[in-house]
């Protein structure tokens, strides 16, 4: 989270650690228009309760609030949201001309340990108008939250940024992730590769390949982004920060055995 006066970093470091740009902290987004910021706000919580919705289907909900708007605006709305329907689907996540695609080591994988296994997506963050987008890293097995960051554009440098702050804590066997251009990018399996990383990618079309990372970005927008309806993206990112705290040390997690992520990650170091 952005802290004006933090005692070793300015507020231009902040926000160069957070892929922001300086002027971003007092940033209002713009590119589109009120109806389609009212149609991405609609979209975004449909999908969060029904993310097997395609662009039809979708459309067709939509008609049913009042909304008439053809598929192609839906399609092209989605895709600026990062989302798309979690059934299998060709060409749905597609990596940048060039970037190697590694397979997915996940399947049938029983996770025992943590450090085991750390995921990481992005999700599509709304505000009052605009929106931004937030990336995480997860230990999957006590679903700890090690690193997130806002961006307000899909370039790579903050999920570069989140991995960094990762593994200054510790380094995992398997890295799981989509088949994005920022996961992609040689910048970030490079840094990967160099720490003696195994990464596993998922299926094409099959976001629930990252299910833990999908349950994570619902109990988000259910328990604080919606709740909150974030205006700028500063209140946004001091909003996230001390939710990501209550999620890590204070919410008890049913299949944790009501611990917390942080309670079992420390403990299981």
């Amino acid at each position: 989270m952005i802290e004006p006066g933090h005692p070793r970093l300015s507020i231009v470091r902040q926000c160069q650690l957070l892929g922001l740009a300086r002027a971003t902290r007092y940033y209002e987004p713009g590119g589109e228009g009120e109806r389609n910021f009212r149609l991405m706000g609609l979209i975004d919580e449909q999908y969060t309760r029904t993310p097997f919705y395609g662009v039809p289907r979708m459309t067709a909900w939509l008609g049913t609030q009042g909304e008439r708007v053809n598929e192609k605006r839906v399609r092209r709305l989605m895709r600026k949201m990062g989302i798309a329907a979690l059934y299998q689907k060709p060409r749905l996540s597609r990596p940048a001309a060039g970037h190697r695609i590694y397979p997915y080591l996940l399947r049938n994988v029983v996770i025992t340990r943590v450090n085991q296994v750390w995921s990481s997506d992005i999700t599509y963050i709304r505000l009052s108008p605009g929106f931004v987008y937030l990336v995480a890293i997860m230990d999957w097995f006590s679903r700890y939250v090690l690193s997130w960051e806002v961006s307000i554009t899909l370039e790579s440098s903050f999920c570069l940024s989140a991995l960094d702050w990762a593994l200054r804590i510790a380094r995992p066997e398997i890295f799981n992730s989509d088949q994005g251009a920022q996961f992609t990018s040689n910048e970030f399996t490079g840094r990967l590769l160099a720490q003696g990383i195994l990464i596993s990618m998922d299926g094409r079309g099959r976001a629930l390949d990252n299910i833990f990372v999908e349950r994570l970005w619902r109990t988000v927008k259910y328990e604080d982004v919606y709740l909150k309806e974030y205006q700028t993206v500063a209140t946004t990112v001091k909003g996230l920060g001390a939710y990501f705290e209550f999620y890590n040390g204070e919410r008890l997690h049913q299949a944790l055995g009501y611990k917390t992520p942080a309670e079992v990650y420390r403990n299981g170091q």
